[in-house]
């Protein structure tokens, strides 16, 4: 998987500064409007209903190549998105771990999928279609996984929250912005998971 990405912001410190990543331009700390759970770090999009969230969840006991999925059904039921129809796997892989800030990690994988899903509960006629591309870097050691979800919706019902925002001049961010995510995010202080 080539991990060449484009258009770095700026370095953004996490968790207290246990943890690090560069962001693209326009990235928006979310926790300055909204309360935010403690293992979260979420940032938007200042012009788009684009999202980045770093989460650090429980390892789970599921074999590697199956845990980003594990993961991607537990978002999708988060979301209201269950069922064929609004919840769909693309691809999973493996990324190289020389290709990822981690190297912490055990293994590191990429998930692409879609979900239909709602803001804020406004109900089923609302909901988006979203493209959502899933990171996992997996933490046995910690008992920790880690995970960075770029939402990037590509449909807008007329009837969500999200319709009524108005365009903004900024350009939207790109998957292989999200690939070079992936390559900067580091851990400064694993006393984090302690």
């Amino acid at each position: 998987m080539d991990m060449s990405g484009e258009g770095q912001g700026e370095e953004k410190a996490l968790y207290g500064g246990a943890m690090c990543v560069f962001l693209p331009p326009d990235a928006k700390d979310v926790s300055l409007l909204r309360d935010i759970p403690d293992n979260q770090e979420v940032f938007s999009h200042a012009c788009t209903d684009q999202s980045f969230i770093i989460e650090i969840v429980e390892f789970q006991q599921v074999p590697d190549q199956q845990a980003a999925k594990y993961h991607f059904e537990d978002i999708a039921s988060s979301n209201e998105a269950v069922g064929p129809d609004n919840c769909q796997v693309e691809c999973v892989e493996q990324i190289p771990l020389d290709q990822t800030g981690m190297h912490q990690c055990s293994t590191a994988w990429l998930l692409s999928g879609k979900q239909e899903v709602t803001k804020f509960n406004e109900g089923v006629e609302a909901r988006n279609c979203v493209n959502i591309y899933l990171a996992l870097f997996r933490l046995p050691q910690h008992g920790t996984d880690i995970l960075i979800t770029f939402n990037d919706p590509t449909q807008i019902s007329p009837l969500s929250s999200s319709a009524q925002q108005q365009p903004g001049v900024g350009s939207d961010w790109t998957l292989d912005q999200f690939k070079a995510v992936l390559q900067t995010l580091r851990i400064v202080d694993e006393g984090l998971f302690a």
